[in-house]
């Protein structure tokens, strides 16, 4: 796997996210993925393209930062800041936060697999 391949999958991944783009996240998140939020609660792919199906998750800003990306055989994990400004529930969203993803590859599609974020402040 190499590197520039995940670069463009971690942009298109920012995109749908930033763009609420339900169908692009279907297709980048694999179905048994398992994300640890900040509060230290784990969800699901369900989960999380329902609080954008929803429109709870609302992201008005979003910047990635400090991304470190290590590839190892069919795997990458990536290591990113990523300053967000939104709302979620009608809860503001305003921080930055250190998102660790694990991308696999499947045939010719990169997957998002596992992944945790926790805020900065």
């Amino acid at each position: 796997m190499e590197k520039s391949s995940v670069v463009n999958a971690e942009i298109e991944l920012l995109t749908a996210i930033k763009n609420a783009d339900v169908s692009a996240l279907e297709n980048i998140l694999h179905d048994d993925l398992l994300f640890s939020l900040p509060s230290g609660q784990t969800i699901t792919k369900e989960f999380d393209l329902n609080t954008y199906r929803s429109g709870k998750m609302k992201i008005d800003f979003l910047e990635a930062s400090d991304q470190i990306i290590n590839c190892i055989g069919d795997t990458a994990i990536v290591s990113v800041a990523v300053l967000l400004k939104g709302s979620y529930d009608n809860n503001p969203l305003d921080g930055v936060f250190r998102y660790i993803r694990v991308w696999k590859q499947f045939g010719e599609d990169l997957k998002v697999i596992a992944g945790s974020c926790t805020e900065l402040k």
